[in-house]
C-alpha cells in the first residue's frame, strides 16, 4: 500500500477476476504518485473466497487482504463479475450495504453492476453497465432503470460503468471530484486517455470512429484544447492543417465521429465545467474563458448538454462533493 493517507480505495478479487477491469482500478488508485502528495489514494486489494483466485490469461492472484477490508475502505470498486448468471454471496452484499450506510462509495466496472444490484441498493435509481449486458440486469434486477448507453452513472454514492474503457472514464471522474481537473488530468495524461468523457456521453457511435485520428487532426484539436477562447471556425481549423474546407469536414468526421462546431462545444462545456468547479468565477467570466462570449450562450448550451445551468451544476457539485453524480 502506498504510503499515502488519503482515502482507502480496496478492488475486490474474486474466482474468475476480470484483469483489465482490476488493472484500471490498481492504475488510477494504486499507482505511486509523489507529484500528487500524501493525500493521495491508499490501495489494497481484497480477496472475496478462500484461497489462490484465478484471473483471466491464466494468471492466479494472492490478495493483499480477506474481505474484512471492506469494512475501513472508502472507496469500493467491482472490477466486473464472472458472469451474469453468477449469484452474488450474501455475505458480500451485506457487507457492501454496510459500507455503503456509513458512507464508503461504491464503484463497479462493466458487469460489476451485478454486484451492486444484487446489494438492492441500484433499486429506484437509474445504472448503466456494458450494453451487452444491459437488458439481462433489467430482467434481473427490473427495480432499476437500466441505461444502456452512457459511459457511467452516479447517485448517492454509488457508481456504475459501461465496458472497460468506461471504467477509466469513471475513475477519472472520481479523481476530478476528489483531488480536482488537474489532479484528473495529470492522470490521464499518464494514461495517455482523454482528460474527461462526460458519464452521459454514449457507449458507441453508430458510425465506429478509427481507432486513430489522423496525423493532421490530432494536434489540432490538442492546440483548440489549449485555447478554448479563440474564434474557432470551420475555416480557421481549415487553414491550421493547409487543407480545403470540403477535405477537413470529412477528415474532421473521420477523426472524431463528429462536426467541428459540435466537437468545439462539448470541449467548451467540458472547460467552463472545470473552472465552475475549481474557481469562484462569475458565470461571464466562464463564458469568456472558455470562447461561449455570453453568459446566455453558455447557459443555452450547458442546459441543451447537461441539462442544468451553469450555476445549478456548480451548486450540485460543491454540495455532493465526494462520490455523487455531477
Amino acid at each position: 500500500m502506498p504510503d499515502t493517507t488519503g482515502p482507502l480505495a480496496v478492488a475486490l478479487v474474486y474466482d474468475g477476476l476480470c484483469t483489465f477491469e482490476f488493472g484500471v482500478a490498481a492504475e488510477v488508485f494504486g499507482l505511486d504518485r509523489p507529484e500528487m502528495g500524501p493525500g493521495w489514494y491508499r490501495f489494497a486489494s481484497c480477496g472475496i473466497g478462500d484461497g489462490p483466485l484465478r484471473a483471466h490469461g491464466g494468471l492466479t492472484i494472492t490478495p493483499d487482504h480477506g474481505p474484512e477490508l471492506i469494512e475501513e475502505a472508502d472507496i469500493i470498486v467491482v472490477p466486473g463479475w464472472k458472469g451474469a448468471d453468477h449469484p452474488v454471496p450474501e455475505a458480500l452484499c451485506a457487507a457492501l450495504r454496510r459500507a455503503h450506510a456509513r458512507g464508503a462509495r461504491l464503484v463497479s466496472i462493466c458487469s460489476g453492476a451485478f454486484v451492486l444490484a444484487a446489494t438492492g441498493l441500484l433499486d429506484g435509481g437509474d445504472a448503466t453497465t456494458h450494453w451487452r449486458y444491459a437488458d439481462k440486469l433489467g430482467q434481473r434486477h427490473p427495480g432499476i432503470a437500466v441505461d444502456a448507453r452512457s459511459l457511467y452513472r452516479g447517485r448517492d454514492g454509488i457508481w456504475t460503468s459501461a465496458g472497460s474503457a468506461a471504467g477509466i472514464d469513471l475513475l477519472i471522474e472520481i479523481v476530478r471530484q476528489d483531488f480536482g481537473a488537474a489532479a484528473a488530468n495529470s492522470v490521464a495524461r499518464r494514461l495517455v486517455v482523454p482528460a474527461h468523457r462526460s458519464g452521459g456521453q454514449a457507449q458507441f457511435l453508430e458510425r465506429p470512429v478509427p481507432a486513430r485520428a489522423s496525423g493532421e487532426i490530432a494536434p489540432l484539436l490538442d492546440r483548440i484544447r489549449e485555447r478554448p477562447d479563440a474564434p474557432w471556425t470551420s475555416e480557421r481549423m481549415a487553414g491550421e492543417v493547409r487543407m480545403s474546407l470540403r477535405t477537413f469536414l470529412r477528415r474532421f468526421q473521420e477523426a472524431t465521429g463528429t462536426t467541428p462546431g459540435e466537437w468545439l462545444t462539448d470541449e467548451r462545456i467540458e472547460a467552463a465545467k472545470a473552472l465552475l468547479c475549481e474557481a469562484d468565477l462569475s458565470i461571464e467570466t466562464v463564458a469568456g474563458a472558455v470562447g461561449f462570449g455570453s453568459a446566455h450562450a453558455l447557459r443555452h448550451h450547458f442546459r441543451n448538454r447537461i441539462g442544468l445551468t451553469p450555476t445549478e451544476y456548480r451548486t450540485r457539485f460543491l454540495a455532493e462533493g465526494r462520490g455523487t453524480a455531477a
